[in-house]
C-alpha cells in the first residue's frame, strides 16, 4: 500500500505542474565583434536572458587566433565552448549556424553579433522553421540584422529608431 500512495502523490504532483516543452536554443557568439571592452558584454547575462526563452542546448563563442588564453578560459568558465579559428570568424560561425538550422534538436537560433553578414543565415533559419533571436549592442548594430530576426535584444540603453517592424525588440 505504501508504494501505491507514493505513486498517487507523484501523480498528483505531476498533474498540478504544467509540463510545457521549452524551446531548445543554440546560441553562437561573434567574439571579435561583441566581446569588446566598450560593450562590457557579460556572457552570464546573455545566458540568463536567453534562458527566459528556453533551454540553451548549444553555446559557442567564436574567437580569432589573437584571443588571449584568459579570454578562452573566461568563455569556458561561463559555460560556452570557445571555438578559436585562424580563418574568418564570420565564415566559421555561419557554417556552425547552418548546422544548427538543420539540427532537429534545436528550435531557436540565437546569434550574438552586430554584423549584417548574418542576415542570410537568419533568413535561412526562418525558412527552415526556426525562431531567431539577435543579441546585439550599439553603436554599430546593423538595422538590416535587427529587421531580420523574430526577437532583437539590444544590450544598452540607446533608444531604438524603429520598433514597429519587429515581432519584439528588447533593450537591456
Amino acid at each position: 500500500m505504501a508504494g501505491s500512495s507514493r505513486i498517487q502523490k507523484i501523480k498528483e504532483y505531476l498533474s498540478k505542474r504544467k509540463f510545457v516543452q521549452r524551446k531548445r536554443i543554440g546560441v553562437l557568439v561573434d567574439g571579435p565583434n561583441m566581446l569588446r571592452k566598450e560593450f562590457k558584454i557579460n556572457l552570464k547575462e546573455i545566458r540568463d536572458i536567453l534562458s527566459e526563452y528556453g533551454d540553451i542546448k548549444i553555446a559557442k563563442v567564436f574567437l580569432n587566433q589573437y584571443a588571449t588564453e584568459k579570454l578562452v578560459e573566461a568563455t569556458e568558465n561561463q559555460g560556452f565552448e570557445p571555438i578559436v579559428t585562424s580563418g574568418d570568424v564570420d565564415v566559421r560561425m555561419a557554417v556552425e549556424a547552418m548546422e544548427l538550422i538543420y539540427n532537429d534538436s534545436i528550435d531557436v537560433l540565437a546569434l550574438v553579433t552586430r554584423d549584417a553578414d548574418f542576415k542570410a543565415v537568419l533568413a535561412k533559419a526562418m525558412e527552415m522553421g526556426k525562431e531567431t533571436i539577435i543579441v546585439g549592442a550599439e553603436p554599430g548594430l546593423s538595422a538590416a540584422l535587427k529587421n531580420s530576426a523574430d526577437v532583437t535584444i539590444i544590450l544598452n540603453d540607446t533608444e531604438e529608431e524603429s520598433k514597429e517592424d519587429h515581432e519584439e525588440i528588447i533593450e537591456v
